[in-house]
């Protein structure tokens, strides 16, 4: 494990995203109890599910900004644990923040879902995350009240929800909450019933125009929900910023993801508790369903990758203040 992370960590230092290497002094890998259920379960609070465990890697700063350090929470998206999450693990580790990188697949025996979403609900890197930070509040070293989620494309998505109050009420047993939430390239296009109450915290969205796996129409239609429920939300609009852009291995120009799924033709709302409608079929949504869509692009942009690590080195700089 430790040649395979340094190993990740060199490759990095080809892009010209990736800063100087920074090795974490400590690193500890920690198994996670959780449970794979259906989005409908989580809606209704059903904890009958399969018990499964799940892994993170905690990885500490060379130079802590204090005492008892914050932490970033990484939750990958449908390609599970990539090239991003060591960008984005490897700059906080500078900053003097741990990391915390979430893998909620290879415990489920999954590798990837985007041709195949169906394999796990889009809820479970929630409940997943809930569970880490149950786990991680009682660490010595860490601020139980610094710690920050950050998901990217379905990681993304868990991020932008794991904040709304009911899931929180639900779920979340750690005895805290997130202090923030910044989804990158989230799946915006699913309404939750009590979607508009989150705990407070802020959330900071990151969306590129030019995303066509999760177009950022649905998300300025969210936010633009949330900003009228007087929520703490602000959404960043890259001019290019095509889907998983801030990737040190994307290419330029964006390529065909070959048979993923998206769903930016649909529209699916909780009609009742549990129950996610298809509203141009109003029947419970499948992704058989003639909305779901194929072969969106990924790429990279360096611009847009720049621009939204300087605003979060500012937001987090502030928020920890």
């Amino acid at each position: 494990m430790k040649y395979f992370l340094l190993a990740i960590l060199a490759g990095l230092s080809l892009s010209a995203q990736a800063a100087e290497i920074v090795y974490p002094p400590r690193a500890e890998i920690y198994s996670i109890p959780t449970l794979t259920i259906s989005d409908k379960q989580f809606l209704q609070g059903d904890k009958n599910g399969k018990e499964v465990t799940v892994n993170g890697i905690l990885r500490f700063p060379p130079k802590p900004v204090s005492q008892k350090i914050p932490v970033i929470f990484l939750i990958h998206g449908s390609s599970g644990m990539g090239a991003n999450v060591e960008y984005w693990s490897n700059h906080f580790l500078g900053e003097g923040y741990a990391t915390f990188s979430l893998d909620g697949f290879t415990g489920r025996g999954l590798t990837v879902v985007g041709p195949n979403q169906a394999l796990l609900g889009r809820l479970n890197l929630i409940l997943d995350s809930y569970k880490a930070m149950e786990i991680l509040a009682k660490h010595p070293r860490l601020d139980s009240s610094k710690f920050v989620m950050m998901g990217f494309s379905r990681g993304g998505q868990a991020t932008l929800f794991a904040s709304v109050e009911r899931f929180n009420k639900q779920w979340n047993k750690s005895g805290t909450v997130f202090a923030a939430h910044i989804p990158f390239y989230a799946d915006c296009v699913t309404s939750y019933i009590g979607d508009d109450k989150t705990t407070g915290k802020p959330i900071q969205l990151h969306h590129g125009k030019a995303d066509d796996y999760n177009p950022i129409g649905a998300c300025k239609t969210y936010v633009n929900k949330l900003k009228a429920a007087k929520q703490n939300v602000e959404l960043f609009e890259y001019d290019f910023g095509p889907h998983a852009f801030d990737s040190p291995l994307g290419t330029v120009p964006p390529v065909i993801s070959k048979n993923a799924q998206t769903v930016r033709a649909c529209t699916i709302v909780e009609k009742t508790e549990g129950l996610l409608i298809n509203t141009q079929t109003n029947q419970e949504f499948q992704y058989s369903d003639a909305c779901v869509q194929l072969d969106p692009h990924v790429g990279r942009d360096d611009d847009a990758t720049q621009k939204s690590t300087r605003e979060i080195d500012g937001f987090l700089a502030k928020l920890f203040k």
